[in-house]
């Protein structure tokens, strides 16, 4: 009761401003001469008049110092007045400040009738200088301002090219109508009576406190699934011990029989004991019989490793991300894409990057389940060349992983976008080469083969190829390791025999390219091809023995190697060589896959190149 009593003026002061705010004339008449003849006192509400004078003065001094080239005084009311929150957060405010810092730093050199004094300007460049260094460095990836770094090394911006537009008349007023824009909504008077607000803020308190809730209930579900793998392969160790355990038992009642037990029956119980890291190592390169070295081996196997804990990534909204990138702005679209794909990519391997991958899966991020014509995968068809980009990009990253791969393949219709987007893409180099690497990761996958060879896509590698000089290192590399892949399967095989000699011209004119990394991809496809009993005519009509001779004198071992089977199939009689691959319907795809032919590895990116592929990672970088 004594609290009510404390805050009760407060509180009536609440209600009379309530109705007020909501024209209840009457009942305020009636409330107000109730509250004076019971003696209750009514507290004056905050005076919203004088909160609206006090803004306008502030903003009136704010447009004054800009106006005036006062940078002391500009910034100290900023910083004073300008939440901190919205200056550290709100992208807006952010760019406000940085061009208003470029506002003050060349004051001098726009309004000085004469040569600016120069003590004055060297102070305001340094503290532009010294902005950019603190908290103007979290823009510098960003295009639009990267070029304003240079500014105060360059000895006069008034002649150089890169800051004219700085300098023409109407940059300054469009700048101040930015700053009286912005002053307008951070000072904006709220007619809202505190009685709502109130309710408001307690209603979306609740309302963030579920979502929290909700988030820390799908990070749990998810540690729950994590622990409980660990806990079957604990549980499948725990067996793997007790079988060996079983054995060494029985090894050691042989031994009091007299039977010997042999170092290799020793090494093999040992590399059973040993974690898988270390097993392939160990079964080649560990002399067991030397006294002492099992149980030194399984006690160093036994040393506690430190495990870096590394934390889930917080939850998205990917119901407005997907609405943002279908309806938001060309530029909205690049940047989240980016950022997407960035979070994929730099997540930690492990738990961190599978459950940022099983979030975008499981809803759908790339609207492959969706039959909307203006899904996010639609976005490969923008008119945005950047956009086609970085949609390109992500794609490239999602293939890069197996349960990516699977995600993707589950229709064709992302495979025929991606052929849609390959045959056409001629202005965007880098966008071509995305499209090409998810191309070749799909091609690990039987089924997606298959879709590949019947929509003709050798014929497209081919006409390509043709010209090697005129593509970058990672299009030629992914474009023969792909032609490759579909190499391996017989339908491949007999699209290749419908324009034998052509094939057979570009192949023997890349074995000499001076790039060496795509030697094992043409000769496997040329060993594979050459299973066929009409290329094999072709071949030899053309002479490609003496070709493939003139190699092996110039060669490395493998290549002399490889090339020496590529001859042995040319001169082969028989009908199809059926070693390589089988036709039936298996879908195998692993993280690190090899199809071999002739010792040929299969290209494909692991997870930790899931940038673009090891040959152009420089080429991953920021939205430019």
């Amino acid at each position: 009761m004594e609290d009510i009593l404390a805050h009760e003026s407060e509180l009536l002061g609440l209600v009379k401003e309530y109705l007020d705010f909501a024209e209840f004339e009457d009942t305020l008449k009636t409330f107000s001469k109730e509250c004076k003849i019971k003696g209750k006192p009514l507290s004056k509400t905050a005076g919203g008049s004088l909160r609206d004078s006090k803004s306008l003065i502030i903003q009136r001094d704010l447009v004054a110092a800009f106006d005036s080239g006062d940078q002391k005084v500009f910034f100290d009311l900023w910083e004073e007045h300008i939440p901190s929150f919205i200056r550290a957060g709100d992208s807006l405010a952010q760019k406000l400040e940085f061009y208003l810092h470029i506002h003050f730093a060349i004051y001098l050199l726009k309004h000085s009738m004469g040569r600016p004094d120069k003590e004055e300007l060297d102070e305001r460049i340094s503290y532009f200088k010294t902005y950019l260094e603190t908290k103007g460095a979290a823009l510098s990836q960003t295009t639009e301002f990267l070029p304003f770094y240079a500014l105060p090394f360059v000895p006069n911006p008034m002649v150089h090219p890169s800051f004219k537009e700085l300098f023409q008349d109407s940059w300054t007023p469009e700048l101040k109508l930015k700053l009286e824009k912005f002053l307008g909504l951070i000072f904006k008077a709220s007619n809202t009576p505190k009685l709502l607000t109130l309710y408001k803020e307690n209603g979306q308190s609740n309302k963030e406190m579920l979502q929290q809730l909700h988030q820390q209930l799908v990070e749990a579900e998810r540690r729950s699934m994590t622990y409980l793998k660990r806990y079957n392969k604990i549980q499948a160790d725990y067996h793997n011990l007790i079988g060996v355990t079983a054995e060494l038992v029985d090894s050691l009642e042989a031994t009091v029989s007299g039977k010997m037990i042999t170092p290799e029956y020793l090494q093999s119980v040992c590399v059973r004991l040993f974690s898988n890291q270390m097993r392939q190592s160990l079964a080649h390169s560990v002399d067991f019989t030397r006294p002492g070295t099992a149980s030194t081996m399984l006690r160093a196997s036994l040393a506690p490793t430190k495990l870096k804990d590394v934390p889930l990534l917080p939850s998205l909204d990917y119901e407005k991300l997907k609405k943002d990138l279908t309806l938001g702005s060309d530029r909205l679209k690049a940047f989240l894409l980016q950022a997407l794909r960035w979070r994929l990519t730099t997540s930690h391997p492990g738990e961190q990057r599978e459950t940022v991958l099983q979030a975008y899966i499981s809803n759908d991020l790339l609207d492959c389940h969706s039959h909307s014509q203006r899904g996010v995968l639609q976005l490969l068809h923008s008119r945005s060349e950047v956009v086609r980009q970085y949609m390109a990009r992500l794609i490239n990253a999602f293939a890069s992983l197996a349960e990516g791969r699977l995600y993707l393949a589950q229709s064709t219709k992302v495979l025929r976008m991606l052929e849609e987007r390959l045959k056409e893409e001629d202005k965007d180099i880098i966008t071509r080469e995305n499209v090409l690497g998810a191309l070749q990761k799909f091609s690990l996958r039987r089924p997606l083969q298959t879709a590949m060879i019947r929509d003709g896509l050798i014929f497209w590698l081919i006409d390509i190829l043709k010209d090697p000089d005129c593509l970058s290192d990672y299009t030629l590399e992914y474009s023969v390791a792909l032609l490759m892949n579909l190499c391996l399967r017989s339908a491949g095989k007999n699209m290749c025999a419908k324009v034998a000699g052509l094939v057979l011209k570009v192949l023997s004119d890349l074995l000499g390219h001076e790039n060496h990394e795509i030697q094992p991809y043409v000769n496997g496809a040329l060993y594979s091809i050459l299973s066929i009993p009409s290329i094999r005519e072709e071949a030899r009509a053309m002479g490609m023995e003496d070709i493939l001779r003139c190699f092996i004198k110039e060669g490395n071992a493998e290549m002399i190697r490889q090339i020496e089977f590529i001859i042995k199939q040319l001169n082969s009689e028989e009908l199809l060589d059926g070693v390589l691959e089988s036709d039936d319907d298996e879908d195998e795809d692993d993280e690190y896959p090899l199809a071999a032919a002739s010792g040929a590895m299969q290209k494909t990116s692991t997870p930790e190149k899931l940038q673009r592929g090891r040959h152009v990672k420089a080429k991953a970088g920021r939205l430019s």
